[in-house]
């Protein structure tokens, strides 16, 4: 990758209204475009399998879609699956023929808003419509194992739920029957009930983590799920949220890990560099006018150079101050917790720059209330928690200058540098001409 020329994965915007097969498949193709821009040591794979460092550890990944994007739903629906899949397997065959795999893709006339115009859609056979298992091309992209502990039984992940049996069946009842499907679910099956309470947590409209669905779609794997719990019952879901979390939710994660700074001091690391540039040029304007040397006008280079380095850096999210010790300033949700904060620290300056990874990670990480890994907990609304309220009245000053915490991971530390780098050859390109035509210029002797 060129120094100069290097470029952060560029934002992806999601595209309006629910997911598509058509919207998926552009998110796959722009993911081979980013593979310049994210090393393989940051890959989707690496970071699934929770193989790379703070700050693109797997819990990195979720505080992310949770608290910026707020799509997390997506990642704990594909963990979930990727770990059902490998136990569906895993289960004895007498079991699994039970639940036969899954070839059709529409429900029979289900209703849409107005349950007096069905939508009219026949069976038909996945390979007809072009829909397998592997519907969106991920041709080349390897495929992660779960990161989740391989010791794992049915009840594994029905733990922590928040919900009576009764609740998730009648919830169940409600989705189905909003989408027109009248046909009962065998309960033979296995994992039947994981599934039902997968269904009133991901697929049940206004459910707690509802997948954002189209109506047809929705139709479509509920239909599924009523008569077999086989894994490619919900291959539909699965191909659309991974190209999703591949193609638009990975990569801007990875733009948003690489920035060390938190948007007040990018804003006014930004608003410095603009700052010393506009120095620079009243210094040489007014030197210029006088009769002094014009050797004088030298003093302007510092000015242009810090303006610029600064200001190209913070334009890419990097404050270069914090960069010398390749820290990075806690997020808004790390700085609080219940029994106590990052910022009631006590200590020297120096001690409060380096804070030991382990403790604030050890209470970041007890803030977090049902937002996590776990498949069937809360929502993933974080508006009750502690540290909105708190961050929101922190003065500004305080939220410029937040503590700082060591990037432990090295790809996200060489991509800084090459940032930073970058902003100092930019300062040097644009500061030297910029200086020596102040030079150049005659002398205006107006004092």
């Amino acid at each position: 990758m060129s120094i100069l020329f290097y470029k952060r994965p560029d934002y992806v915007a999601k595209v309006p209204g629910p997911m598509n097969l058509t919207q998926c498949q552009i998110y796959v193709e722009r993911t081979q475009k980013h593979r310049r821009s994210i090393p393989p040591e940051l890959s989707f794979e690496n970071v699934i399998q929770n193989r790379a460092l703070p700050p693109c550890a797997l819990q990195d990944f979720m505080d992310y879609l949770v608290y910026v994007s707020h799509d997390a739903e997506n990642l704990q629906f594909w963990l979930w699956l990727q770990d059902y899949t490998r136990r569906f397997y895993a289960a004895p065959r007498a079991e699994q023929a039970l639940s036969p795999p899954w070839y059709q893709v529409e429900a029979p006339q289900p209703y849409g808003n107005d349950p007096s115009q069905p939508i009219t859609a026949a069976l038909m056979d996945r390979k007809q419509l072009g829909v397998t298992n592997c519907e969106v091309d991920f041709e080349g992209i390897q495929h992660p194992m779960s990161p989740t502990s391989p010791q794992f039984d049915k009840q594994s992940f029905l733990s922590g739920t928040t919900g009576t049996k009764r609740s998730v069946a009648d919830s169940v009842e409600d989705a189905n029957a909003q989408m027109g499907l009248k046909w009962q679910s065998f309960t033979i099956q296995p994992f039947r009930s994981e599934i039902n309470r997968v269904i009133s947590h991901y697929l049940a409209p206004n459910s707690s983590r509802e997948l954002n669905l189209s109506h047809r779609n929705r139709a479509a794997v509920l239909h599924a799920l009523q008569h077999t719990t086989h894994p490619s019952a919900l291959s539909l879901v699965k191909d659309m949220v991974e190209a999703t979390l591949r193609g638009q939710s990975h990569p801007n994660f990875i733009r948003w890990s690489i920035c060390n700074g938190n948007k007040p001091r990018v804003l006014f690391v930004r608003n410095s560099g603009i700052a010393h540039v506009f120095m620079a040029v009243v210094l040489a304007i007014l030197l210029i006018l006088s009769h002094v040397s014009r050797w004088w006008r030298l003093f302007v280079l510092p000015l242009f150079f810090i303006g610029f380095d600064i200001g190209v850096a913070a334009y890419k999210g990097l404050c270069v101050i914090i960069h010398t010790n390749h820290h990075r300033a806690l997020r808004p949700w790390e700085q609080f917790n219940d029994g106590a904060s990052v910022s009631s620290f006590e200590g020297s300056g120096d001690d409060e720059a380096n804070l030991s990874t382990d403790d604030v990670f050890s209470m970041s990480s007890r803030s977090r209330k049902g937002i996590s890994l776990d498949t069937f907990g809360t929502s993933n609304s974080y508006s009750h928690e502690l540290w909105v309220e708190k961050y929101q009245k922190k003065p500004v000053m305080q939220k410029i200058f937040a503590k700082s915490i060591w990037v432990q991971d090295e790809t996200i530390r060489l991509l800084q540098d090459k940032i930073v780098m970058q902003s100092h050859v930019w300062a040097v390109i644009l500061s030297i001409p910029l200086t020596a035509l102040v030079v150049a210029l005659p002398k205006g002797n107006v004092y």
